[in-house]
């Protein structure tokens, strides 16, 4: 069984190394040398809890991404529907089973980690909907029999996250949805008009936001409302970007963060943590290897012979960037506070493992792209 994944059509464990994105590959490892480092810092320089942590997790998903990458696009394709039923049915336990921490019920324990399902969902639905859409021509998306199952795809889970409640990971996985949709054709009017409802509606969703959430709005149009209380950690996230000037203050010298002006740099927060000491320099070059990562995964996608692969590249592509981009404006002061990690870069193990096993499946598309999937 093991040897029918990795020697699937003649192609050898060597071939198959020699076929991978080196470059991706390359820019990986070097996000995660740059968030340890950035890690050590928020430590104020020692080899702690967290930096051990993000160490070890790196490690051992970076070691999943690889032998994601080894597993034939045969299988990929065939456990689509079965990874997205998973992430579901974990999504569900949560509030039956689920572990509570700041008010929410999020996390679920496996014993060797405590997941945070709504981060698999993000790349579970990218690969469900380029499953559903593999043999559907462009012609026919937007018949209304192909149109019921995908929204459902990313509306239950959406509900699910809501309850939790944690708005900011809904948002996103919706996003995530939309855009592979649109990717297949779907007709743009159709999004307007969607959006137009929804600013209808919007009244209406304020009502329903709960006092945290409607507190996170108002500070992000005045953080100066509540500078000791809600506002604090914006106003001190800016603070801390800005004083990193062009070049920074230089590795363990950002006061902010050590000081502990700065909450949960460790985080969501950790791109201030690092614009401080390395400045707009330090921020542009690590802007630029996002970009890298980005264009590649594109790369690979474009290149691809089959509508799966294309697809699942662009939309995970996509994906990508609406997280670094959603994380960055967040920390910035040019969105509202939400739960976004930056990827590869935050700590937390179930959003690094889900950014991976998406890595991963790229790769795996990329050795295979001379191969159907079905």
């Amino acid at each position: 069984m093991v040897k029918n994944y990795f020697h699937k059509r003649n192609l050898s464990i060597g071939d198959k190394i020699v076929a991978f994105d080196f470059v991706l590959v390359f820019s990986i490892l070097l996000l995660g040398a740059i968030s340890l480092f950035a890690m050590y810092s928020s430590e104020r320089g020692t080899f702690s809890y967290h930096t051990q942590n993000h160490l070890y997790r790196f490690s051992i998903f970076f070691l999943f991404f690889i032998l994601i990458s080894f597993i034939n696009i045969r299988y990929i394709f065939k456990s689509a529907y079965i990874f997205y039923i998973i992430a579901l049915i974990l999504l569900l336990l949560v509030d039956s089973f689920g572990i509570t921490s700041s008010g929410s019920k999020r996390w679920i324990s496996l014993f060797f980690i405590n997941l945070q399902p709504s981060e698999l969902m993000k790349v579970s639905l990218i690969l469900f909907l380029a499953r559903y859409y593999y043999k559907i021509p462009t012609q026919n998306v937007n018949n209304i029999k192909h149109i019921f199952i995908p929204f459902l795809s990313f509306l239950v889970p959406v509900y699910l996250v809501i309850s939790q409640p944690d708005l900011g990971t809904a948002v996103l996985i919706a996003i995530t949805g939309l855009i592979v949709i649109w990717l297949t054709g779907f007709r743009i009017k159709y999004f307007l008009y969607s959006f137009f409802v929804l600013i209808c509606l919007t009244p209406v969703g304020i009502a329903f936001l709960k006092p945290y959430q409607k507190s996170r709005i108002l500070t992000f149009l005045n953080p100066e409302r509540d500078p000791l209380g809600a506002g604090y950690q914006i106003i001190q996230s800016k603070i801390a970007v800005g004083s990193g000037g062009i070049f920074g203050k230089g590795f363990l010298q950002g006061s902010q963060s050590y000081l502990d002006y700065l909450p949960e740099k460790q985080t969501d927060f950790i791109f201030t943590l690092f614009s401080e000491e390395f400045g707009f320099v330090g921020s542009l070059s690590l802007l630029i290897l996002y970009a890298l990562v980005i264009y590649r995964i594109t790369k690979i996608g474009s290149e691809s012979r089959n509508n799966f692969s294309r697809l699942f590249c662009f939309g995970f592509a996509a994906a990508f960037f609406v997280y670094v981009t959603v994380n960055m404006a967040m920390v910035l002061g040019l969105l509202p506070i939400v739960g976004a990690p930056l990827p590869i870069m935050s700590y937390g193990g179930s959003s690094m493992l889900s950014i991976m096993i998406g890595l991963g499946i790229v790769m795996s598309l990329k050795i295979h792209q001379q191969e159907e999937p079905g």
